[in-house]
């Protein structure tokens, strides 16, 4: 429990690189958004607004939902959080004797 309420330098740092990809991601996201969208221009079939703004939020929502739920994942692992779970970096007793 002492190491869920001490300072750990680790989690700041983890969540900047979180928050790094996580605007890496957006751009990508973005990019895969305008790539399905000249897609269906080039398929040639007329696409109506209904068509265009779903494959807006589901190619963009499925981006950002996929990197968010990976860099969670590193996130809990950088920044300690794994650590209390698992028990590593925890005295046993031991280790105290």
């Amino acid at each position: 429990m002492e190491a869920m309420t001490g300072h750990d330098p680790r989690r700041a740092d983890a969540w900047r690189r979180y928050k790094a990809l996580m605007r890496w991601a957006a751009i990508v996201a973005a990019a895969t958004v305008l790539l399905a969208l000249i897609y269906l221009k080039a398929s040639g079939v007329p696409a109506p607004i209904h068509m265009i703004v779903a494959t807006v939020a589901g190619v963009g929502f499925t981006v950002l939902l996929g990197a968010a739920l990976m860099g969670l994942v590193f996130l809990s692992n950088a920044s300690g959080h794994d650590d209390s779970a698992t028990g590593k970096g925890q005295k046993n007793d031991d280790d105290q004797a």
